[in-house]
Formats: structure tokens, C-alpha cells, sequence
């Protein structure tokens, strides 16, 4: 049986070929596209568990994909950029993608990212003395579900997000750093790039707001150090 579905989005043959080659040797079903049309097309009719995407794509490039499938579906994004940008993973991180790697790149390194996105984007089954369930004011995570709701609204979340507010969650008033919440809600696979956790508070404070959060659902900035979840006043 299949780990998961992979869609792999790239206009160059000899890429599709070498990913899909790596992929189906870890035991995943690929799925290929060359174009933004065609990614859209097999994102409908099969249903990934994952989407590897290239950016600089004919027809419709990674970004419009990218933001046409977060319209409907959280399925986890790797963002494939040739540039070694900082604007350009930003920008593919604000409109929801997961994680991003640089071309050139070696396959066994994306191979591992997969994994490594695939397994955050699963619940884990949590251990007995943890509860699967935290409460906190107006908020409530489901662990074992990866399940948000705010006021009884649900938060459409990304893995990333959901593990991040999670652990600001476990923690309420105390601050934990860009680094702490990279390890803690990315796992220490994942490599640096700070920054990444800005975008994810950004877009966890657009979606706390959208759903009605109070005040003691607010991700309060300490500068020069990390984030907090601000905690609930009584009275």
C-alpha cells in the first residue's frame, strides 16, 4: 500500500522524472502535472496528500495554484523555487503553502521534506498523559483531529499554523522565540529561516480575527524575542 499521493508540479521533464523516481522508492503513488492547469485539473480528480510545486510554471504559475487550492483544501504545499528568494518564499508562505526548498536540490532532501510535511500534517497519536484537547478561553485544538475553533467557529488552519498555535496554547503568557516554535511546531527537520514563523502568526491573527477572537486569543509581538498568546483577563 501506498505512504500517500504526491502531485509533483514542474515544467521540466527531467525534474518530474528524477522526483517521481525518489518518491515511488519511499513507496508514494505520484501523481505528475507540467502546467498550472493540469495541477489544478489532477488536484481535483485524485486528491493528494501532498503537493510539490514548482513556481515558474506555464498557464498558471505556483502562486495562483497554490492560492486556488487553498480555496477549498489545507492539503499540505512544497514550494519548489529556482530563485533563492526571500520575497518569493514569503509570499508563497502567506497564501498558505508549507514549505518551500531551492533549486538546485538534492531528491533525497525533498524526499525527507515530504516525509517531514506529510507527519505533521497527520495527527499524531498523542501520548496517554497528554490530553488530546486544549482549552484555552474561546479557543479549543484538537490534537488527535488537528480540529480549531474559535467561539465554535471552526479555523481553517495549515498543519504549521495549528501546531504553532497549539504551542503558544500549551504556554499561555509565557513567550516562546521564532527558534522554540520552529522546533516545537516544525520539528527540528526543518531548517531555520525564522522568518516563516512571522508569516504563520500573520496569517493565524488574520484567521483569530476573522472568527471573532477576544483579547485572550491575541499573539502579542515581544520584540527582540518571539510571541506569546496573550492571556485571558478575568472579570
Amino acid at each position: 500500500m501506498a505512504k500517500g499521493k504526491i502531485l509533483v508540479v514542474d515544467d521540466e521533464r527531467k525534474i518530474l522524472t528524477l522526483v517521481r523516481g525518489y518518491l515511488e522508492r519511499e513507496g508514494y503513488q505520484v501523481i505528475e502535472a507540467t502546467d498550472g492547469r493540469q495541477a489544478m485539473e489532477a488536484f481535483q480528480r485524485e486528491a493528494p496528500d501532498l503537493i510539490v510545486l514548482d513556481l515558474m510554471l506555464p498557464e498558471m504559475d505556483g502562486w495562483e495554484v497554490c492560492r486556488e487550492v487553498r480555496r477549498t483544501s489545507e492539503v499540505p504545499i512544497i514550494m519548489l523555487t529556482a530563485r533563492d528568494e526571500d520575497a518569493d518564499k514569503l509570499v508563497g508562505l502567506e497564501l498558505g503553502a508549507d514549505d518551500y526548498i531551492t533549486k538546485p536540490f538534492s531528491p533525497r532532501e525533498l524526499v525527507a521534506r515530504v516525509r517531514a510535511v506529510l507527519r505533521r500534517a497527520r495527527p499524531a497519536q498523542a501520548p496517554a498523559s497528554s490530553p488530546s484537547r486544549l482549552v484555552y478561553g474561546e479557543l479549543v485544538l484538537d490534537e488527535e483531529r488537528f480540529e480549531a475553533t474559535c467561539h465554535g467557529r471552526p479555523l481553517d488552519l495549515t498543519p504549521a499554523e495549528f501546531r504553532i498555535l497549539a504551542a503558544l496554547a500549551r504556554v499561555p503568557g509565557r513567550v516562546l522565540s521564532r527558534a522554540q516554535l520552529l522546533d516545537m511546531a516544525l520539528g527540528e527537520t526543518y531548517e531555520g529561516y525564522e522568518r516563516t514563523v512571522d508569516v504563520h502568526i500573520k496569517n493565524l491573527r488574520r484567521k483569530l480575527a476573522a472568527a471573532g477572537a477576544g483579547e485572550g486569543c491575541h499573539i502579542v509581538t515581544v520584540h527582540g524575542i518571539g510571541y506569546k498568546l496573550q492571556e485571558a483577563h478575568h472579570g
